[in-house]
């Protein structure tokens, strides 16, 4: 079952992407480095409620 999230920037705590990930096989928060436009940097990305 696939639901949508967003993801959160650890730096500045803005959302910036929205995406969806398998519930079954990710069972914990996602966690990816992303570029974030007010960093201007890639930064880690963590899922969001």
């Amino acid at each position: 079952m696939r639901v949508n999230i967003q993801l959160q920037c650890t730096e500045c705590k803005r959302r910036n992407y929205a995406t969806e990930k398998n519930k079954k096989n990710t069972t914990g928060r996602l966690e990816v480095k992303k570029y974030c436009p007010w960093d201007k940097k890639h930064t880690l990305h963590r899922e969001s409620k």
